[in-house]
């Protein structure tokens, strides 16, 4: 049995980007675990109903995503944190979402993005240390697509990696990335199935793809299980004020439609070199190397 630790930003990534994985693991029999570092306070609220959660004092909304969190990892059934999170004292979190780029809840004092990275980067170790998990996995350095609280997660987690003795470093640690190929395929096979009634934009081939889809050859390990995909959706269901969901693909509040494939994409990096770059041997590879992050 392996144990493996997904660290993310705000609840509901967990889900959209390593959902496969997850519940892959999870059918092998391996431990899951998933630490989420805010409870993503200044999200966007997509059903009306909900619309009064948003932007609310007293973040109403970070309460209800807690909610959500608790549920759709309990539909995947993996274990999960929040970085700072209390029961004794009632504190749901230590930090806060700090918004997309240029928002004012940057200059939150509890924002995720401006928090001393060697401080949160310490309760993240402590994590690390309690769980001694063998695989590690979070973001890459731009934060997947740019988002201050995805790129504060890769620091944090990355600094207290760097940081463990030999004897608490976990075995291997990857970077979530996409192979150039799977976005233009998964681009390409929306048109064909996603409805016209249900209103979403269909992005083209020549649109911008976000920094974590890469070449083919720098993506290393791959997780490829079609058969959990309607596990993934189930839980990714349960973040309801962040997603809709439908039949192979899903939407946020942006309504751009985005495939859920049933596969996800890794490179191995090492920590505990002065550049943090993929780690020696995988990146001989013309292509992704294991199926799973076993290997």
């Amino acid at each position: 049995m392996t144990r493996l630790l997904f660290v993310h930003a705000h609840p509901d990534d967990e889900t959209l980007t390593c959902g496969t994985t997850m519940a892959h693991h999870v059918d092998a029999g391996d431990e899951v675990h998933v630490l989420v570092c805010t409870l993503g306070e200044e999200g966007e609220v997509i059903p009306p109903e909900l619309a009064h959660l948003e932007g609310a004092e007293g973040d109403p909304l970070g309460s209800w995503r807690r909610e959500e969190l608790r549920e759709a990892m309990r539909r995947l059934r993996v274990a999960h944190a929040v970085l700072g999170e209390d029961p004794a004292t009632g504190a749901l979190s230590r930090y806060r979402d700090s918004g997309m780029a240029g928002m004012p809840a940057a200059h939150h004092p509890r924002a995720f993005a401006g928090a001393p990275v060697a401080e949160a980067a310490a309760l993240v170790a402590a994590h690390v240390r309690a769980l001694r998990p063998d695989v590690v996995v979070t973001y890459d350095r731009q934060g997947g697509y740019g988002h201050p609280d995805h790129i504060q997660t890769h620091r944090v987690t990355m600094a207290a990696l760097a940081g463990l003795a030999p004897g608490e470093r976990p075995d291997r640690v990857f970077e979530i990335r996409t192979p150039r190929s799977w976005a233009a395929e998964d681009r390409a096979w929306l048109p064909g199935h996603v409805r016209v009634e249900e209103g979403l934009t269909l992005l083209g081939p020549d649109a911008a793809y976000p920094p974590s889809v890469v070449p083919d050859e720098q993506v290393t390990h791959v997780v490829q299980d079609v058969g959990v995909r309607t596990t993934q959706e189930y839980a990714l269901a349960a973040h309801r004020t962040q997603v809709s969901v439908f039949q192979g693909y899903y939407a946020l509040s942006d309504d751009v439609a985005a495939r859920l494939a049933g596969r996800e994409g890794f490179t191995r990096v090492d920590p505990w070199t002065v550049d943090g770059d993929p780690a020696a041997g995988d990146t001989r590879h013309t292509g992704p190397a294991v199926l799973g992050l076993l290997g």
